[in-house]
């Protein structure tokens, strides 16, 4: 039986002193999957939200989401003025390393081998800065989506976290209705929801479906 991520994290917020509020460096794919993930853990951390997705298709669309979650955490700030800081850092749009990284997993099907190193990728990236940035932990907003193991999402944070020395904040996301949730505030704030997860092979499947 897998481990209840859930669970972990609960314990890990049980265990937060008052006084001593914890960093935490969240990835973030988009504004939408981000909106449950601030509101629920602003209350227990101050957070800086690192967009960094290479693999989105094309750079318009990378910097249409870009400019959504930007407005989403300003917007949530002022509605939420008793929530911990939020930050913003903006990651490059290095879709080389994208590219270099599924080299010859082009062909491989949505949710295979091409998707678990898109993951690594970002997931690289972030245990980076959060251990350059001294963060207390590192996580990304990837598990909130139906479509997305949290098993092998957690794995992987902890095996890169551990690399770089940085904790990965366990989580499922999707859990307590934190899905359901994140489509209420989308909906709430007007949110652009987009209808492909954001590389140009998910990009195509949605337009050969059609």
């Amino acid at each position: 039986m897998g481990k209840n991520y859930q669970l972990e994290l609960d314990k890990i917020i049980d265990g937060i002193d008052d006084s001593c509020v914890p960093t935490l460096l969240l990835h973030s794919c988009c504004a939408p999957c981000s909106s449950y993930v601030l509101e629920y853990l602003s209350k227990y951390f101050e957070i800086t939200v690192f967009y960094y997705n290479p693999n989105i298709y094309p750079e318009s669309e990378f910097n249409y989401r870009l400019d959504e979650q930007q407005r989403f955490i300003k917007e949530f700030m002022k509605n939420n003025p008793s929530s911990h800081a939020i930050c913003f850092m903006e990651g490059n749009y290095e879709d080389d390393r994208f590219y270099e990284a599924i080299k010859g997993l082009e062909n491989e099907p949505e949710r295979g081998r091409r998707c678990t190193e898109c993951f690594k990728l970002r997931l690289r990236e972030s245990a980076k800065i959060a251990a350059d940035g001294g963060f207390d932990y590192y996580t990304t907003t990837l598990s909130i989506s139906p479509h997305k193991d949290a098993e092998l999402l957690n794995t992987l944070g902890e095996e890169i976290g551990a690399q770089y020395g940085v904790k990965y904040l366990y989580s499922d996301f999707k859990k307590k209705g934190g899905f359901l949730r994140s489509t209420e505030l989308s909906a709430e704030y007007g949110m652009y929801r987009q209808d492909y997860c954001g590389c140009v092979y998910s990009y195509n499947d949605r337009k050969n479906s059609k």
